[in-house]
């Protein structure tokens, strides 16, 4: 995370006693060959791969940090895979006029945010090689933190509000008591 956007607009500073520890997260490198870009195109988005070294463009936070410019997500080998997955959701929360516009900064409201970081959890079950209880350690590794403590107790026991809307936009979809991503962008049908 760049020091020049040391905190997104909105949110707050993790606690001190929160250890951020960015050597443990998992990078798209480590993936298998072309799982990000199967996923995406599950959605009909683009993906860009930028050349290693090189700045991401859209990238809010800089430095490895997922990028998004329009419906695109821009990404490195050295990004990592829960940033590339929340910039995604990000994307994919948006209405159709705010996709079309957008340029680095999502914009999302609180409950949108929320939406975000439980569809980024759904997305990695969907992702060969990462999967959901890797996303919550890397979440918890990068600093996530949530009114209830780390990103599972919040997952688990307080993301009502952020189910409730991404079943109320199309973006999910409930049976057996699970939740599912439907595979389709807000406004899509």
């Amino acid at each position: 995370m760049s020091a020049s956007h040391s905190i997104k607009p909105g949110f707050t500073p993790p606690p001190d006693d929160v250890v951020i520890d960015e050597a443990a997260v998992l990078r798209l490198s480590a993936l298998p060959s072309g799982a990000l870009d199967r996923l995406v195109a599950r959605y009909g988005l683009p993906l860009a791969w930028v050349t290693p070294d090189e700045p991401i463009p859209g990238s809010f936070w800089g430095d490895d940090e997922a990028g998004i410019i329009g419906s695109t997500l821009y990404v490195r080998p050295d990004t990592a895979v829960h940033s590339a997955l929340h910039e995604f959701a990000h994307i994919v929360c948006m209405d159709e006029a705010r996709r079309a516009a957008v340029h680095t900064d999502a914009g999302s409201d609180d409950v949108e945010e929320e939406a975000v970081c439980y569809l980024q959890i759904l997305m990695a079950d969907q992702l060969e090689g990462f999967g959901r209880e890797r996303a919550l350690a890397d979440m918890q590794a990068w600093g996530y933190t949530f009114r209830v403590g780390s990103p599972a107790e919040w997952f688990e026991g307080d993301a009502d509000r952020a189910i409730e809307w991404l079943l109320n936009q199309g973006l999910a979809w409930q049976t057996n008591g699970a939740i599912e991503p439907t595979f389709r962008p807000r406004g899509t049908r």
